[in-house]
C-alpha cells in the first residue's frame, strides 16, 4: 500500500485539496452561477423591478375600473332600475285593479239596494192591485147579492100579496065546503060574502 502512495505521488500528482479535487471544480462553478441568479430572491421584491410592476398594476386597475364602469355597471344598474319599475308597475297595476274591484263591489251593492226597492215596490203595487181587484170583486158580488135580494123579496111580495089574494078564494071555498057539509045545501052568495069579510 506504501508503494502505491509513493507511486502515485512519483507520478506528479499530488493529492486535491478538499473543494478542490478534478469534478468539484464545475460544480462548484455552477453552485456559484446557481446562486448569482438567486441572489435576488422573488421579482415582486426586487425594487429594481417595481416600476413596471406598478405600471402594469396601474394599467390592470384602471382597465378593470373602465370596464366596470361602462360596461358591468350599467348593466347591473340597468338591471335593477328595470326590476325597480316591474315592481312599481306591479303594485300600481294592483292597487288599479283593488280601486276597480271596490268600484265595482259598490255599484253592485248600490244595483242590489235599487233591485230590492224596485222588488219591494212591485210586491207593493202588486199587493195593492190584488186588494183593489178583490174590493172591486166583493164590491160586484155585494152588488149581486143586493140585486138577487132585492129581486128574491120582490117575489116574496109578489108571492105574499099573491097568496094573500088567494087567501079570502080559499076562506070562501073552505067556508062553502064546511057549510054544504054541515048543513048539506050549498051556501049562499051572501054567507060567502059574510065568510069572505
Amino acid at each position: 500500500m506504501a508503494m502505491q502512495t509513493h507511486d502515485t505521488a512519483a507520478a506528479g500528482h499530488a493529492p486535491a485539496e478538499p473543494g478542490h479535487e478534478p469534478g468539484a471544480a464545475g460544480a462548484h462553478g455552477a453552485a456559484a452561477a446557481g446562486g448569482h441568479e438567486s441572489a435576488g430572491g422573488l421579482p415582486q421584491f426586487n425594487f429594481a423591478e417595481w416600476p413596471g410592476q406598478i405600471a402594469w398594476f396601474l394599467i390592470i386597475f384602471f382597465g378593470l375600473m373602465l370596464f366596470i364602469r361602462f360596461f358591468a355597471a350599467p348593466k347591473v344598474g340597468g338591471t335593477i332600475e328595470q326590476r325597480e319599475q316591474k315592481i312599481a308597475s306591479d303594485i300600481a297595476e294592483a292597487r288599479r285593479m283593488k280601486e276597480e274591484a271596490d268600484a265595482q263591489a259598490q255599484a253592485a251593492s248600490v244595483e242590489a239596494a235599487q233591485a230590492r226597492a224596485q222588488a219591494q215596490k212591485v210586491a207593493a203595487e202588486a199587493r195593492a192591485k190584488a186588494q183593489a181587484e178583490i174590493a172591486a170583486r166583493l164590491a160586484e158580488e155585494e152588488t149581486k147579492l143586493a140585486a138577487a135580494g132585492a129581486e128574491a123579496e120582490a117575489r116574496i111580495a109578489t108571492a105574499r100579496e099573491a097568496a094573500m089574494a088567494n087567501v079570502h078564494t080559499i076562506a070562501a071555498d073552505t067556508a062553502e065546503a064546511i057549510v054544504a057539509k054541515l048543513t048539506g045545501r050549498p051556501a049562499s052568495a051572501a054567507e060567502l060574502a059574510d065568510a069572505r069579510g
